[in-house]
């Protein structure tokens, strides 16, 4: 074997010079001829071509490196290799028993899945049949619409040129004429509580464990004008319920959303059953009726009109409508006799999702916030927009909630996450803005009824404000974080949605 004169090492490509007959590695020596044109051994001239390659056996086996060139060097490397190839198989074998384990479970869901659907299916076809021999045997005919989902096409029940038909329209007018011509005369009334005994309000009454501990928290409250104490509560926890003060009982509870419950409401009217509405985040609006017979709150209706969460729901003053806003940026009007929708906006154009919703006292305007702080304002008849509100520049936020003063004058909205502004309709500008501390973050805002004073519900608890003066009356901070507020009939009690409780305050006893 040779041995490089220069590295002392097996050359790759050997040389061999004429002149001295030592043996190189050619990169090495003519390296050195070029810096020195002599010979490293004997320092002679040399020239490149006085190198001769030296032909070696192709098939030969090239050198071991030094290091490799003893027993243990070679068994040292061929440990470091079996453990690396030790660490990879068992890498792949955690892998493997992984994705085993996804697919199992997978599996396992699925079928579970496949079960419930199908014992759902089993349980509907049942109620249906049972349904319709109870209807077949007291002689009813079936009905298709009243009791069933109503769902939407893709295309609006009418465009903004159409507005709503002749017959809502000339409902809504007859409504506008009564309400307007009777607010403008009304006076309020001697018995109705007035911003002076507002002030000495203290807690009175707490009713705890409302709704399911998981998930905690109430939504939404409304309160009956008609039979004083009993109201109605929407929850985290996909179920609404109604709650009699008088007895402290639950009246009924009200199934069937599949997530969390935004909206409730009450419409009462005297020659009409009482109907329970909710709207929830599952995109659909659902609607019970209480049944005189049996004392029981029965399912009327499932509207699913919208494509994504219904955030805003209000009865209409004529008390045969209902107005829906969605974050799919449509709003809709359905007929609470026929429990069919009338008219869906267009969300062509529309840039922001609505957020919230509220209708103007005498039913003819509609208010809808949306995720960029501005207000818009649509004539309820036609579809058309009447006005926009937007508040100076500034940190943009969602309006999550509206409220119209009695008199119409005015619309109650936050101006940012932790500061309400007084809206002047008539002149469409800021009467008044009333900050409520940098860590107050606005969930609710509500008039009284007599519009004397008005309710902020927020992060710190509530809060009640004079209208006109807009002095801070009083602050109802026990419940801590309070998600919605409600003013009794003639303003006697504030009632605050605090967690799982509903806190009522009001005058000393």
């Amino acid at each position: 074997m040779f041995f490089c004169a220069i590295s002392g090492e097996p050359p790759q490509d050997p040389v061999v010079s004429t002149k001295s007959g030592h043996v190189y590695e050619r990169r090495l020596i003519l390296k050195y001829i070029t810096d020195n044109g002599t010979d490293p051994i004997t320092g002679e001239k040399i020239e490149e071509s006085d190198l001769i390659s030296v032909k070696a056996n192709p098939k030969t086996t090239p050198p071991r490196p030094p290091t490799l060139t003893s027993i243990p060097t070679i068994l040292h490397t061929l440990q470091n290799e079996w453990d690396a190839l030790v660490l990879e198989t068992f890498a792949l074998r955690q892998q493997y028993n992984s994705v085993r384990q996804q697919l199992s479970h997978a599996l396992y869901t699925q079928d579970a899945a496949t079960r419930v659907v199908a014992r759902l299916m089993k349980e509907r076809d049942a109620a249906r049949e049972a349904l319709a021999n109870v209807q077949a045997t007291i002689g009813i005919a079936p009905s298709n619409g009243a009791s069933g989902d109503v769902e939407m096409s893709d295309q609006p029940t009418s465009d903004d040129a159409a507005g709503l038909p002749q017959d809502a329209v000339s409902r809504i007018n007859e409504t506008h004429d009564a309400l307007s011509s009777t607010r403008r005369k009304r006076k309020p009334a001697p018995e109705r509580t007035t911003p002076a005994q507002v002030k000495t309000f203290t807690a009175r009454h707490a009713i705890p464990s409302l709704h399911s501990p998981s998930p905690a928290g109430i939504t939404s409250i409304a309160l009956s004008m008609a039979q004083p104490g009993l109201f109605v509560t929407g929850g985290n926890d996909k179920i609404v319920q109604l709650y009699d003060r008088g007895t402290d009982k639950v009246v009924a509870t009200l199934k069937g959303h599949t997530k969390k419950t935004t909206r409730v409401a009450l419409r009462e009217h005297a020659s009409e059953p009482t109907l329970v509405l909710s709207a929830s985040a599952d995109k659909t609006a659902r609607i019970w009726a209480h049944d005189s017979a049996s004392g029981e709150y029965a399912p009327r209706a499932t509207l699913r009109i919208h494509k994504n969460e219904v955030t805003g729901l209000a009865v209409h003053p004529t008390s045969t409508f209902l107005a829906l806003a969605s974050l799919d940026r449509t709003y809709s009007i359905t007929d609470l006799n026929t429990f069919q929708p009338v008219f869906q906006s267009a969300s062509g154009g529309i840039e922001e999702p609505y957020t919230s919703l509220s209708v103007h006292p005498d039913g003819i305007l509609l208010a809808l916030g949306t995720s960029s702080s501005t207000i818009q304002i649509f004539d309820v008849r036609s579809g058309a927009v009447e006005a926009s509100l937007v508040p100076e520049q500034g940190t943009p936020f969602t309006v999550n909630t509206l409220s119209f003063s009695e008199n119409g004058y005015h619309l109650l909205a936050p101006d940012s996450t932790s500061s309400v502004a007084i809206w002047d309709l008539r002149k469409q500008v800021r009467a008044r803005t009333i900050d409520l501390g940098e860590n107050f973050k606005v969930n609710k805002v509500v008039y009284d009824y007599g519009a004397q004073f008005f309710g902020v519900a927020g992060s710190e608890g509530g809060r009640v404000f004079a209208h006109k003066s807009w002095e801070e009356l009083v602050r109802l901070e026990e419940g801590g974080e309070m998600s919605d507020i409600a003013f009794s009939d003639l303003g006697k009690e504030v009632w605050g949605a605090t967690g799982r409780e509903v806190r009522i305050w009001g005058v000393p006893e």
